[in-house]
């Protein structure tokens, strides 16, 4: 499978990279439509489909469908098999590193890829890691949450995800997280990586409720950030997150 959308996102890398993500399980396919519309003239970089509770694929399909109507590449963020679609441009084919269940590292994977395959999607391999306050993910995904201030064992799974040949790493507090990653986390993070001299990306999500959050997240070394509460909330308010991104460089 064609890797069109992951060298898209790299080539975006330079000049940071803002996803809105879309839980279908929150949000109609019209106002995913709104929002997607709103991304785009914002200048998001692409749409991040998927959620923890309540996805079934029919409105899933329905809800891609919708989202491409912007123009943007739609990429599914599943958290079970039933986070799939043929609708979709590509999926975030995830490890959730520092989950104890063998499912999640391993078990859905191999359920997933013949669907994947005949689906026809492209498939960007993501390092998942759970992160602080978790969230639905985190607690869906049997995962043990890193804690916030213990960037040296989020810098050894990140490490270990680059490894293993992940193109995305992608550091994870949770929707609607009280508080997002702190940047000495982030900073520890890419400094692991940039040892090795990493060349995919390091993406970072969960509780970035503010322009100056996610200017601290792209400072201390995220190539990109994700935001989907705040959206959610105020489609408005991606103007704001994704100016403060593209600015700090």
């Amino acid at each position: 499978m064609k890797d069109r959308v992951f060298k898209k996102l790299l080539e975006e890398k330079k000049n940071k990279i803002h996803l809105t993500l879309i839980d279908p399980d929150k949000t109609s396919p019209e106002m995913a439509r709104l929002i997607s519309l709103s991304a785009y003239k914002a200048g998001s970089s692409a749409i991040l489909i998927g959620g923890s509770l309540g996805v079934y694929e029919p409105h899933l399909t329905e809800l891609v469908k919708s989202c491409k109507e912007s123009g943007l590449p739609v990429i599914l963020f599943p958290g079970n098999i039933n986070g799939l679609t043929a609708s979709a441009d590509a999926v975030l084919f995830m490890l959730l590193l520092n989950s104890d269940d063998p499912y999640y590292v391993g078990g859905v994977q191999a359920q997933a890829a013949p669907i994947i395959l005949r689906m026809g999607l492209e498939t960007i391999p993501t390092a998942y890691i759970i992160i602080g306050h978790g969230g639905a993910a985190g607690y869906i995904g049997k995962a043990r949450p890193i804690p916030y201030e213990r960037g040296d064992i989020a810098a050894a799974y990140s490490l270990a995800g680059a490894m293993l040949g992940a193109k995305v790493i992608y550091l994870e507090a949770g929707s609607g997280a009280p508080y997002p990653i702190p940047p000495q986390t982030i900073s520890l993070v890419r400094r692991a990586l940039d040892q090795i001299e990493y060349n995919g990306l390091l993406i970072v999500g969960g509780g970035i409720n503010s322009p100056e959050a996610a200017r601290e997240a792209i400072k201390a070394g995220a190539d990109g950030i994700v935001n989907g509460t705040i959206v959610e909330k105020d489609p408005n308010s991606i103007y704001h997150m994704i100016k403060a991104v593209k600015n700090e460089n």
